[in-house]
C-alpha cells in the first residue's frame, strides 16, 4: 500500500500527518460494527455551538444495508462512482440549520458538522482506516432519496474502507494516488495580528 505522510514544516502528530484520501478501496473487506460505532462516537464527541450537535449521519453499510448504500452510491458524480464503488460504507455527512433549542437559523451548523466529519475521519486513520470525503455529489437527489427534512442540509458522502494497491485503479486515478500531497505554505493562509500585515 502507498503511503503519503504529509511533509510538515515542524512534526504533527502521527494521525494528522498520516490522514489523506485515498481513492483505492478493497471491495473485499467489510467494517465491522464495533469499529463502526467506534468512528460515529468520535463524531459524536466533536465540538459545537451551545453543544447543539447539528450533525447527522447516514450510515450505508453494503454488507447490512445494501440498497440504502447503492442509492447513495448513485447520487455520487461519475468519476467518484468509479472508486466508491470498492468502499464498504457511504456515509451521508448532514447538517442541520436550525437550533434544537430554539428553532432559530444556527449558522455555525455546518462548520460544526465538518468538525464531526473531521473527527470521524481521525478515528479511521487512528484504527488504520482510509477515509475519503466527498463534494461530488446531488445533494437534491440525496433528500429526495432519502426523504430528508427541509432543515436537513446534505454536506458531503464519506467512503470508508481499507485501503487498497493504487495499481486496482483506472489510470488517471492512480497518477492522483500516487502524486505527492501538498499544500499552500502557512504564509499564504495563517495570518498574525492582522489579515493585511
Amino acid at each position: 500500500m502507498h503511503n503519503k505522510p504529509a511533509i510538515s514544516s515542524v512534526p504533527i502528530h502521527d494521525i494528522l500527518q498520516n490522514r489523506w484520501s485515498p481513492r483505492s478501496f478493497d471491495a473485499d473487506k467489510s467494517i465491522d460494527p464495533q469499529t463502526l460505532t467506534a468512528l460515529l462516537e468520535a463524531a459524536r464527541w466533536a465540538p459545537s455551538c451551545f453543544n447543539d450537535q447539528p450533525w447527522r449521519f447516514l450510515v450505508c453499510n453494503k454488507t447490512t444495508h445494501l440498497s440504502a448504500w447503492e442509492k447513495l452510491l448513485s447520487t455520487l458524480g461519475e468519476k467518484n462512482q468509479l472508486w466508491a464503488r470498492n468502499a464498504p460504507v457511504l456515509i451521508l455527512s448532514m447538517a442541520m440549520h436550525e437550533f434544537g433549542h430554539n428553532g432559530k437559523p444556527n449558522r455555525w451548523s455546518m462548520y460544526d458538522a465538518g468538525a464531526a466529519s473531521v473527527s470521524l475521519c481521525l478515528q479511521a486513520t487512528a484504527m488504520g482506516l482510509a477515509t475519503h470525503q466527498m463534494g461530488g455529489f446531488d445533494a437534491a437527489q440525496c433528500k429526495q432519496s432519502f426523504d430528508l427534512p427541509d432543515a436537513c442540509n446534505p454536506m458531503s458522502v464519506i467512503a470508508v474502507g481499507h485501503r487498497a494497491a493504487a495499481e486496482l485503479l483506472p489510470d488517471d486515478l492512480r497518477e492522483t494516488e500516487l502524486k505527492a500531497r501538498s499544500r499552500k505554505p502557512l504564509n499564504e493562509c495563517f495570518y498574525f495580528g492582522s489579515f493585511n500585515a
